[in-house]
């Protein structure tokens, strides 16, 4: 006689409990956008502060915070159905694309060193400027800072929220020296890298002892320090009027400019800016690469695997004999060099820099973009960068909107609460970031790929 085996229904929802707390989220947005949102402040032409009534984005808030919670709740109570219901892509898509990972790479590549000849074509010389600087190369800047930040939180679990410090090192770096003493970009390069390093490791010696929220704490002030120092430190820095004029990278000498010597003219060209647009985009992907090449080979390295040890608990790595010390200065150095090589790099392509570009928002930027991804991953970071930073820069595109919300509507201006929104989405979605599964640095005869549910992060 068969039997069947009847699966457990799913439990009903409770949509009147769901409507309270909804409701009352509402109510919790409704009071705090009163003074934040409800008013804008304005100077008219007489120079007197008025204020400008904003209830329509209020009730727009209200309205999406409302219907945001009453479907959490109900994904809450819903258990049965509760992957179903936020699953926005097929099951096992992320796991799809880690087993073909080789072939999307090369796909990848090849897209990359393409993109400027595809920019050309599809918007002319005058629109690929834009989108060849503001995505091509401003997207690959913060890749390579999520890779080198990477290196520190998802490989050696160290929690750092200083990370812009290092990115202002190298930035610092390049620029004075290359101002003051007339050196060339190709010298200062490696030079900014060494100089974050060494920082660096003067961060990682008071925080040895340290662990967890502590850390986090330590590396925070350690880069407001590094910040206030450049805005006081006026014969230094220069402060708050930062330093102008930063010497431009040339190739093989030649720089890009409309003189005799420059590139258009030693080639027989017209004279574009887009040549330098183009040029220093190939750096940044060449630089982008070669953090990617490097954390790859370092992570199968003894120093490598002793990062994860690290990670996953620090009294059993002790106790196998690792040097803690050792690893947690590495960690923070090479991940630091890799963060003055950004840095160096940012503060050629811009000719100007001050401590305005190097606030405690960079470091959260960098940071989200290493936990959305997914951390110790490197496909989920470039992932996580191209979403936020490609995102945020489309929201100049979107003018269109204007037609729904009015003339006056800016899409610009609420970049940080969509920012914030599409983490809090993401978050629900995918908890432990968008690749969440970890590919073991060692294996015997076969390799699997680890749930991150057995893996620890941000715990060294």
């Amino acid at each position: 006689m068969a039997t069947t085996i009847s699966t457990p229904a799913a439990p009903p929802r409770d949509f009147k409990a769901a409507l309270k707390e909804a409701g009352f989220a509402a109510l919790v947005t409704f009071g705090l956008c009163i003074p934040i949102i409800a008013w804008g402040t304005r100077q008219n032409m007489e120079n007197v502060l008025v204020l400008d009534q904003r209830w329509e984005a209020v009730a727009w808030a209200v309205a999406i915070v409302f219907i945001g919670r009453f479907l959490v709740v109900l994904r809450q109570q819903g258990k049965a159905d509760r992957k179903s219901l936020v699953r926005f892509l097929p099951h096992g898509t992320f796991a799809f694309f880690q087993r073909h990972s080789g072939i999307f790479s090369a796909l990848g590549l090849g897209f990359l060193i393409t993109f400027p000849l595809i920019a050309v074509m599809l918007t002319g010389w005058g629109g690929a400027l834009k989108w060849i600087d503001n995505f091509g190369v401003q997207i690959l800047i913060y890749v390579m800072l999520g890779w080198g930040l990477n290196i520190v939180v998802g490989l050696a679990g160290l929690l750092d929220l200083g990370y812009v410090a290092f990115y202002a090192v190298g930035a610092y770096s390049y620029a004075l020296l290359a101002k003051n003493f007339g050196l060339s970009f190709w010298l200062l390069l490696p030079l900014s890298g060494i100089l974050a390093a060494f920082w660096g490791m003067l961060l990682g010696f008071p925080v040895l002892r340290l662990r967890g929220d502590y850390l986090a704490i330590v590396t925070l002030a350690f880069g407001e320090i590094i910040r206030l120092v450049l805005i006081n430190w006026v014969d230094f820095s220069n402060g708050y009027a930062g330093i102008s004029g930063i010497p431009r990278p040339s190739f093989f000498g030649i720089p890009f400019n409309a003189s005799d010597e420059g590139f258009a003219a030693v080639f027989g060209l017209e004279f574009s800016p887009l040549y330098r647009t183009i040029f220093l985009y190939y750096l940044i992907l060449a630089l982008a690469l070669l953090t990617a090449f490097v954390s790859l080979r370092l992570r199968r390295l003894p120093v490598g695997r002793a990062w994860e040890a690290l990670r996953e608990d620090e009294i059993a790595c002790r106790s196998l004999g690792i040097n803690t010390t050792n690893t947690k200065l590495t960690a923070f150095s090479i991940g630091a060099m890799f963060g003055g090589f950004a840095g160096a790099f940012f503060s050629a392509r811009q000719g100007f820099i001050s401590p305005e570009s190097f606030v405690f928002m960079e470091s959260a930027m960098v940071l989200a973009i290493v936990v959305l991804g997914g951390m110790g991953s490197l496909w989920g970071c470039a992932i996580a960068a191209i979403a936020m930073i490609g995102g945020t820069e489309l929201l100049r595109e979107l003018d269109w909107l204007k037609a729904f919300f009015g003339n006056d509507f800016d899409p610009t201006k609420y970049r940080m609460l969509i920012f914030g929104l599409a983490m809090v989405v993401i978050m629900i979605w995918k908890p432990r970031g968008l690749i969440s599964t970890r590919e073991p640095t060692a294996f015997l005869k076969e390799k699997k790929a680890i749930s991150s549910d057995m893996v620890q992060e941000g715990h060294g």
